[in-house]
């Protein structure tokens, strides 16, 4: 849910901030699947509506992805504090202002028995830009990494022994049109195309994980492991560049 709630609040918060939504569309978007969401810690508890409209009064220019792990912060630059509540969670969303930035964690938000949605908690963030790659670079990563995974997990015409769910969401790599696009208008074509394979990908990575280890030698499953490894760190990277080329030139 983290990752998938983030990506939205980025990709439609750039759609919207370059004027190919409004801001009742873009919220209306990143709730949709997630229920209903709060921004909370500067200096009360709103809703995302009124949050986001406000630090665009604010001087807001762009939102951009951060999908940070253990020893790998990607997409922060700081402070520790930021890092850590957005490592724990798995995501955050930087707002980048005019002199400073806003670094935004995502919880799960429960009252009651039936209320279910999130709450954005804002923590001061360093302003400079992080070390990620560009969507071309992160492109190229993520084709090797799926390439080697592929070999670790399988032959690619052979899906004997393989859970059908894996060998279905193979299958799907091979076809651009399949999967869900989770970018909002505006964004590069390229950008497009490359969420899209890093959210398939991502579900593959999922599914092995769980995958049997039974019948496997110790050196088949380090590999296994290894290129999984690898595979999730290309999915992460490709899902930050996507979501943060709305403002690129390139296509």
């Amino acid at each position: 849910m983290s990752t998938a709630v983030a990506t939205a609040l980025v990709a439609w918060g750039n759609a919207w901030l370059t004027g190919h939504v409004g801001l009742d569309e873009a919220v209306d978007a990143v709730e949709r699947n997630a229920g209903p969401q709060i921004l909370c810690g500067a200096p009360a508890e709103v809703t995302l509506r009124r949050g986001l409209g406000d630090l665009r009064v604010g001087g807001m220019t762009a939102l951009r992805l951060a999908l940070p792990r253990p020893g790998d912060p990607l997409g922060l630059t700081g402070p520790p504090a930021l890092n850590g509540a957005a490592i724990e969670a798995g995501s955050a969303v930087v707002a980048v202002l005019d002199d400073r930035a806003i670094g935004l964690v995502p919880a799960e938000d429960r009252r009651g028995s039936s209320y279910v949605g999130v709450r954005w908690t804002a923590h001061d963030a360093s302003p400079g830009p992080p070390d990620v790659p560009s969507l071309a670079d992160a492109d190229r990563q993520l084709t090797l990494a799926m390439r080697d995974a592929t070999e670790a997990l399988l032959t690619v015409d052979d899906f004997a022994g393989v859970p059908p769910e894996i060998a279905d969401a193979l299958v799907d790599l091979r076809d651009p049109d399949r999967g869900d696009h989770p970018l909002a208008p505006g964004y590069p074509p390229r950008a497009h195309r490359v969420a899209a394979l890093a959210g398939r990908l991502s579900l593959v990575v999922d599914l092995a994980r769980r995958m049997d280890d039974r019948g496997l030698g110790a050196d088949q499953m380090r590999r296994r492991a290894e290129a999984l490894r690898l595979l999730d760190g290309a999915v992460r990277r490709a899902l930050v560049a996507a979501c943060n080329s709305a403002f690129d030139t390139v296509p």
